[in-house]
């Protein structure tokens, strides 16, 4: 069978081994592995990074062997009130 993708793909989140559907985004993958997380992804709370620590953005596309790692969103510094 020349040409057939597999069922899923195979990425990390937070160092937890994940399978999603070809066409997921970074977000899908992170719900796969954690929906409390994704839910403070979507709250703005955290934020999803890559293996550099790079953001990205939750409508990413996923691909096999994504590592992703979500960590506290920051702050807008103009928005903090002293």
């Amino acid at each position: 069978m020349t040409g057939a993708q597999p069922p899923a793909l195979r990425a990390f989140v937070n160092e937890r081994g994940v399978d999603v559907p070809h066409g997921a985004t970074a977000l899908d993958a992170v719900r796969a592995a954690s929906a409390s997380e994704a839910d403070a992804v979507v709250a703005g709370a955290r934020t999803i990074v890559d293996s550099r620590g790079l953001p990205l953005r939750p409508d990413a596309p996923a691909f096999a062997g994504a590592i992703y790692r979500t960590i506290t969103a920051r702050r807008d510094p103009a928005g903090d009130a002293e």
